[in-house]
């Protein structure tokens, strides 16, 4: 059986010569597929010799002929098989139809010009056909990467995001788009997701990616690294093992992770945030629960108090202990209101009345309010000799003045000084609490002034409610203005109250 029709019996379907085997048949078809262009282009240009040489055909007639096949041999077998036909070519142009015929010379010049003509035409035309055949081979890969990149957007964007999606992503990367490994990093959290079988170091390279915010490709390897970005800020980095694929389609697919990853952190942060609304909400009507429950047997412990001295003749020893039962009453009554006024300044119905004031004359009179006098003298004021009005509530802003007086009673030294400030920028008066005892952390500059929140070392110093500076934070941000903490090692902490002034309001 010749080799023609082997080949002829193993391409066709079912199939096998000779009981060959299918590794057989796939060994005969990497064979003769490739070199089937050499072969019809051989048997072309016999073909076309004898009928040419038959009907009397010129040397420039069957010359144009031979060049056809040289062309086909060079689209669909490539430069070395289109030599092979110029040669082949070349030969029968001479021996049959250039005078005398029947005889070859190598050394006349019509052969090397008809040679070199057949070489460049094959040269040329084989880098095209290359050319094109890449081509199109590449718009072959993106559009399959197109597709594969769309199933892997539609898959990740239908994942559960309420449990952590790094492993489900690089899963998925790695199936959809028939990867070796996939080495997901979340930089933000520091975790690190894999699926295949990633080589050693590779999780140390998206590290180094990340931090180096650049994209690599690892020829050598297959081996993309690619940056996590949301926006222009890196989150991560992405290592796909085993692919060619473009830049484009790469980066496109560490964007999909990154969407997902942070989808994940927004829908986790979402839920504590309703679970803290949900706690709020709850503390907040048991709290004004419990205050409205004071009240009345407040106002009864009052009333006793007061009637005492009147019952009969009070030692001096009872009439203070029932001044000193009258004075723990009214802080309790004071506490009452504080806490059924707290949820007060959150509604919506709420509003300030402004007026102008002078922040000075306030803080001043929030001092002359304390019942002891030692505590009074232990503020130092150090007023403006031109102050600048604002435009407030005196009633809100003088509360948010006396917690903070009371807050740096509290948590100061006994006996220190207390530095009280004020200055004027621009657009805003600012006024300033220094005092020495407690050290306010830096993480906890921002948490003390939520609700019911209270720093590890003001826990240990005195008790309290968490509710004092949630109430003045509220009342500076009711009237534009800001507050805040600075912690002074080895000293104490400075507390910052700051509000527009008259004409600087939004």
């Amino acid at each position: 059986m010749g080799a023609t029709n082997v080949f002829r019996l193993a391409t066709r379907e079912g199939a096998r010569p000779n009981g060959a085997s299918p590794s057989v048949i796939h060994a005969m078809r990497a064979t003769f597929v490739p070199l089937a262009p050499c072969f019809l282009s051989l048997a072309g240009v016999a073909l076309c010799t004898l009928i040419s040489f038959r009907l009397g055909q010129n040397l420039a007639s069957v010359g144009f002929l031979y060049l056809v096949f040289v062309v086909l041999a060079a689209v669909y077998g490539g430069f070395w098989q289109a030599t092979l036909i110029s040669v082949i070519s070349v030969a029968c142009l001479d021996y049959f139809f250039n005078e005398p015929i029947f005889s070859f010379a190598v050394d006349r010049i019509s052969n090397w010009v008809e040679l070199g003509a057949f070489e460049f035409t094959a040269l040329v035309i084989s880098r095209l056909s290359n050319r094109a055949q890449l081509r199109a081979l590449e718009a072959d890969a993106e559009r399959r990467d197109t597709a594969r990149l769309y199933q892997a957007a539609r898959r990740i964007l239908l994942l559960d995001c309420s449990s952590d999606p790094g492993n489900p992503v690089a899963s998925l990367i790695r199936e959809t788009f028939e990867l070796r490994s996939v080495v997901l990093f979340d930089g933000l959290s520091g975790s690190l997701y894999e699926s295949g079988d990633a080589a050693p170091g590779v999780d140390q390279l998206a590290r180094d990616a990340y931090l180096l915010d650049a994209d690599k490709f690892a020829s050598e390897e297959k081996r993309w690294f690619c940056v996590l970005r949301l926006g222009v800020r890196p989150v991560g980095a992405l290592a796909l093992g085993g692919t060619e694929m473009t830049q484009l389609t790469a980066t496109a697919l560490a964007s999909l992770a990154a969407i997902a990853l942070e989808r994940a952190r927004a829908l986790e942060k979402q839920n504590h945030a309703e679970a803290a609304r949900q706690a709020e909400q709850l503390r907040t009507a048991v709290l004004d629960a419990l205050a409205h429950k004071f009240r009345t047997p407040l106002t009864v412990i009052r009333t006793a108090s007061s009637g005492l001295p009147a019952a009969g003749e009070l030692s001096e020893l009872q009439t203070e202990l029932v001044s000193l039962i009258d004075q723990e009453a009214q802080k309790l009554n004071a506490l009452a209101s504080r806490l059924l006024g707290a949820p007060n300044l959150d509604s919506a119905e709420f509003a300030p009345q402004p007026e102008p004031l002078l922040l000075s004359r306030l803080v001043k009179a929030a001092i002359q309010e304390l019942e002891q006098q030692a505590d009074r003298d232990r503020f130092q004021v150090s007023a403006l000799a031109q102050e600048a009005p604002v435009f407030a509530d005196r009633e809100l802003i003088l509360t948010a003045l006396a917690q903070l007086v009371d807050n740096a009673l509290k948590y100061s030294l006994a006996g220190s000084t207390i530095e009280v400030g004020l200055s004027v920028t621009e657009t805003a008066v600012i006024l300033t609490m220094r005092s020495k005892g407690l050290v306010v952390a830096p993480a906890d500059r921002e948490r003390i002034f939520e609700r019911f929140y209270r720093a590890p070392g003001a826990r240990r110093s005195c008790v309290g409610t968490g509710l004092g500076l949630s109430i003045v934070k509220t009342i500076a941000t009711d009237h534009h203005g800001l507050v805040w903490a600075e912690g002074e090692p080895d000293y104490g902490t400075t507390f910052s109250f700051s509000l527009p002034l008259e004409g600087a309001l939004p």
